[in-house]
């Protein structure tokens, strides 16, 4: 993969998120509207904020209140997991679509990827931000996987699948030895990525993370 082709200037802008009545508590959701232009999404990445989509289609800016993030050196990997890394094998955007598309299974529960955030984030591999990591069985099956865009040495996840048992720990594992000296964000933490090395941060620590390593440049990481 070469490097990211530059893009212009996003004509939106993030500001630190604020709550607009000060009775009123802080959300996790901070705007609504925009466009899904590749310059747009980076510009939010960079600010420490995310799209969704809605209802109507129409999308959605996050920046949780607290923030699950991962430092690749912490990832725990169990005895088990590692049976599990060696049973598998795993590639990087070799099948970008496919995982992305295993992702959005409607089927699956909590299912949020719709169309316009899935063309968003195709054009953006098409143009070097994006990437997969994709696991594969003995019979060449695809089996497991995660996408999500690299900003500097901060690899923002978006989604992870699996059709075998381990198969998106070990893209997870896999994501973590070619991000290492970086930093992984999975949005929100669960008590699986918990048991994985996430741990979470206050949305104020969070963005001073992305300041710092938003302009970062490792080379190499997806070849």
């Amino acid at each position: 993969m070469t490097d990211p082709v530059p893009l212009p200037p996003s004509v939106w802008e993030f500001p630190e998120p604020t709550s607009p009545d000060r009775d009123l508590p802080p959300v996790d959701c901070i705007a609504g509207g925009a466009d899904l232009e590749p310059p747009t999404i980076i510009a939010a990445y960079r600010a420490g904020a995310f799209p969704m989509g809605d209802d109507r289609g129409e999308p959605l800016w996050w920046s949780p209140m607290t923030r699950g993030v991962l430092w690749p050196e912490d990832v725990r990997v169990s005895r088990s997991l590692r049976r599990s890394v060696a049973r598998f094998t795993t590639s990087v955007d070799t099948a970008f679509d496919e995982v992305i598309d295993a992702c959005a299974d409607p089927s699956r529960p909590g299912a949020w990827i719709d169309e316009p955030i899935r063309a968003a984030y195709v054009r953006l591999h098409e143009l070097g931000w994006a990437h997969s990591v994709e696991v594969w069985d003995a019979g060449g099956g695809l089996v497991g996987g995660l996408y999500g865009l690299e900003i500097g040495d901060l690899f923002a996840g978006e989604s992870m699948f699996h059709r075998a048992t381990d198969a998106s720990k070990v893209a997870l594992v896999e994501l973590c030895r070619r991000m290492a000296g970086g930093l992984v964000d999975v949005q929100w933490s669960t008590p699986h990525l918990a048991s994985l090395g996430v741990v979470e941060v206050p949305r104020p620590e969070y963005r001073q993370l992305v300041a710092e390593h938003r302009d970062r440049v490792t080379p190499g990481r997806w070849t």
